[in-house]
């Protein structure tokens, strides 16, 4: 009698889990490389804010060192009392009887 032997053919899908698993972890960490929470794109979003933020800074220090040049005069004693008055009645939005005020489109 005759003994009857079973062949499986091979298939191609074995061959093919690995790259596919490979590929897909690269896809994932790739776009979470570009678009994700600390991505390219949010460096970039992030070195904006910084550049607006320095902007902003060096306008508050120059409004800073002209405030502190003011309160120098003041200290000083080298402030006129009509400079003194006219910035103390400007400060508190006074004005006298006596006075006409004329606005200026800044």
């Amino acid at each position: 009698m005759p003994m009857w032997t079973r062949h499986h053919k091979q298939r191609n899908t074995g061959r093919l889990i690995v790259p596919v698993i490979t590929a897909a972890f690269l896809a994932y960490f790739g776009y979470h490389a570009f678009h994700g929470a600390y991505g390219l794109e949010a460096k970039k979003r992030l070195e904006e804010r910084v550049a607006v933020l320095k902007a902003e800074l060096d306008g508050l220090v120059e409004e800073r060192e002209a405030l502190e040049a003011k309160l120098i005069l003041i200290n000083d004693g080298t402030i006129e009392r009509d400079m003194l008055d006219e910035q103390a009645r400007r400060a508190l939005n006074l004005v006298r009887d006596d006075e006409v005020v004329i606005y200026l489109d800044r």
